[in-house]
């Protein structure tokens, strides 16, 4: 007979992912790749551009202010509880449970979102390589994206040491074209426009809405780092390394996001932009680089879109998991395959919802209607769940923050200052959406209440409040680990 012991043990083995696998670098690289500046220039570079007009670096350098505190949030979050599961996990036990069930959710919603939005320019933009027509094709393109995604899903079901080894190819490459197309476009001897440091000043936007119109594309820009936090069970140092690795990526990011801002503005013109909404960097390399070297930045592109599909899969299958596990979502998401240690059946959901959202939305409208409403029904999702970290951050270590001026600013007043920003820009941003993007981005979160309520009233623990004594022993968890 098996002792009651060992059944624990191998019940436990089958929700325990593979622990301590990756490091620093490979946390940064995660960091960055997730972000994915060159999909995220390419994607978005049009909805910024139609929401600030020139004005896209200085909402670039206002969203990314208030962004930093946000990183820093996690930063300090994970020091005390690193899960797969991340804000999920954090907000409840510093704000509460259904908070922190909704910021899980947000991320769900997101990630799935996201994967139309991903898809749409792999495809488009390794069809533009071949014949233009076929690149604005949304049949051809929902095809060759499905492949490219689906490929995808292989990489990251084998594992996440082999996910992070093709991350730092294809990241590398990426960053590499992407800097050279950088000085080839302000070194470009034909600008459109000439650099003005009023690009940065808040006066270039015109009004309010503007401002958080702006600031609303600029949130998805950076979308992505955090995918380090949901790394952190399979993290060397998982209480320090995961948000060091964000940190670092997203001061990466911010600088190349704002040096390829500043090119596309002295290079490209508006009719430019606005043609050639789902491959904005394809426009900007044939006018800084003619010929087969201008389709080199696609290359950037198509390895940026491959990585921010591979790190999207795994935010949303390590948030899947740690639901499954705490069986606040069907207790099989929470199953790990017994050799490779990824949530396989996690994986395998996302597969199929994926393929079905992606194969959707070929009849919602164009490529660029596709990518608008996506970017910015995400950009909603994300204020959710990242003002929530914000204020669970301030909340938990509340009795901490003035014993040091390093805990003031980067526990307390920057991370109260970006989840004041995120929320205050959810709020003014939804008047001036359309009805499609208000139910996409609105509509998925409001789904997200039929499950909640369902598990809450069956009486799951992860719906207590946590006690006195639980919190006690978090504030000296995290006093041990400063």
């Amino acid at each position: 007979m098996t002792d009651t012991g060992e059944l624990d043990e191998v019940h436990a083995e089958d929700h325990q992912l593979r622990a301590g696998v990756l490091g620093l670098f490979d946390s940064v690289i995660m960091g960055v790749a997730g972000v994915a500046p060159g999909y995220s220039i390419a994607a978005s570079t049009a909805a910024l551009f139609g929401a600030v007009a020139l004005g896209g670096a200085a909402a670039l350098l206002y969203c990314g202010i208030a962004m930093f505190g946000i990183v820093s949030a996690f930063s300090y979050l994970g020091r005390v509880e690193p899960k797969a599961g991340a804000s999920y996990s954090w907000v409840r036990r510093a704000l509460h449970p259904a908070l922190g069930y909704m910021s899980g959710w947000a991320l769900i919603v997101s990630a799935l979102i996201f994967m139309v939005a991903a898809t749409v320019p792999a495809g488009s933009n390794v069809l533009g390589l071949f014949s233009q027509s076929a690149a604005n094709n949304t049949g051809e393109v929902t095809l060759v994206g499905a492949v490219f995604f689906l490929c995808m899903v292989a990489a990251v079901a084998a594992g996440v040491t082999i996910t992070v080894s093709l991350q730092i190819v294809m990241s590398s490459i990426e960053l590499l074209l992407l800097v050279l197309f950088a000085f080839l476009a302000i070194l470009h001897g034909h600008h459109v426009h000439t650099f003005s440091w009023s690009w940065f000043a808040p006066s270039i936007f015109h009004h309010t809405h503007g401002f958080f119109a702006g600031a609303l594309v600029a949130a998805f820009y950076y979308w992505g780092w955090d995918v380090t936090a949901n790394l952190n069970e399979e993290t060397k140092g998982a209480k320090k390394t995961p948000g060091m690795g964000g940190i670092i990526g997203i001061i990466t990011v911010f600088i190349l996001f704002e040096v390829f801002t500043i090119a596309t503005n002295m290079v490209v013109t508006s009719g430019q932009i606005n043609a050639n909404s789902g491959d904005v960097l394809s426009v900007l390399g044939q006018d800084v680089w003619h010929g087969t070297g201008g389709k080199f930045i696609v290359l950037a592109v198509v390895l940026s879109t491959v990585a921010t599909l591979e790190t999207t899969l795994i935010q949303v299958t390590r948030t899947l998991f740690a639901m499954g596990r705490d069986n606040t979502l069907p207790k099989k998401l929470g199953t790990v395959h017994p050799r490779l240690r990824t949530p396989i059946v996690a994986t395998a959901a996302v597969t199929v919802f994926s393929l079905c959202l992606f194969i959707g939305s070929q009849y919602v409208g164009s490529i660029g209607t596709i990518l608008g409403d996506a970017i910015n029904a995400i950009g909603l999702q994300i204020c959710i769940y990242y003002s929530l970290a914000g204020f669970a951050v301030v909340v938990l270590y509340r009795k901490q923050l003035l014993s040091s001026v390093t805990n003031f600013v980067f526990m307390g007043l920057w991370p109260l200052i970006g989840a004041l920003f995120m929320a205050i820009m959810f709020v003014k941003t939804i008047p001036g959406l359309n009805a499609v993007t208000l139910w996409v981005g609105l509509g998925a979160m409001a789904l997200g209440l039929i499950p909640m309520t369902y598990y809450w009233v069956k009486g799951n623990p992860y719906f207590d409040l946590p006690t006195k004594e639980d919190r006690v022993a978090v504030i000296h968890e995290f006093e041990m680990n400063l």
